[in-house]
């Protein structure tokens, strides 16, 4: 099956069986979250996997009552970093360089203008511009877990600031940005199971300049 058709075959499951799903899996869905790109490759963020019954019911009180938030296999939370620091920014530099085991002058000076600008930005810029490479890593788990035969629903209906402090995220530095229950879907309870998919006409959606 090609990717446009695993696409297609995709929904934001709206039902959940309850069924666990293997540690292989899990683990080759997260291993895609922690390949996918982001800005400057500094992946600021960490991402929580739940499967503690109690504090998924915990997270479901602030989630809209959301069943798939129970329902599911594992429950994968988004944290954002609540800003760039030096710390942040060179353990990532210091990361490339052993990994790789060379020290690049253009990438050294890319060190410094990351460090002469992020940490002195307002740490409010800096969360909203981490936020948005979880999204990034989102997708690329939701993809994989397509792959897997697994099904997810991506949310945001959900109090963050609750669930920051449910999870102590404040005391690492972090703030929740989305969730993304992972498992099985209960068709006989899924509403949007068998409903057509619906996206905008590719000329409603797409403008080409030549």
């Amino acid at each position: 099956m090609t990717f446009i058709e695993k696409l297609n075959q995709r929904y934001a499951t709206k039902a959940m069986n309850g069924e666990t799903v293997t540690q292989d899996k899990i683990e080759s869905i997260l291993e895609a979250i922690r390949l996918a790109p982001t800005s400057s490759g500094l992946q600021p963020f960490e991402v929580y996997v739940i499967t503690h019954p109690e504090l998924k019911s915990q997270i479901r009180e602030i989630a809209w009552n959301q069943s798939q938030v129970t329902d599911c296999s594992h429950l994968l939370v988004f944290a954002a970093w609540d800003n760039y620091t030096e710390e942040r920014i060179n353990y990532m530099f210091d990361l490339t360089n052993e990994v790789r085991g060379f020290k690049n002058e253009g990438w050294e000076n890319y060190r410094q203008q990351l460090l002469d600008t992020y940490p002195k930005r307002d740490p409010e810029v800096n969360y909203e511009h981490a936020a948005r490479q979880t999204y990034i890593a989102l997708m690329a788990g939701m993809t994989q877990a397509i792959y897997e035969g697994v099904d997810s629903t991506p949310m945001e209906g959900f109090d963050a600031a609750a669930l920051d402090k449910i999870l102590d995220l404040k005391s690492k530095g972090l703030r929740s940005t989305v969730l993304l229950p992972v498992g099985y879907r209960d068709a006989d309870k899924d509403w949007l199971v068998n409903l057509k998919k619906v996206r905008k006409p590719m000329e409603k959606l797409i403008t080409t300049l030549t």
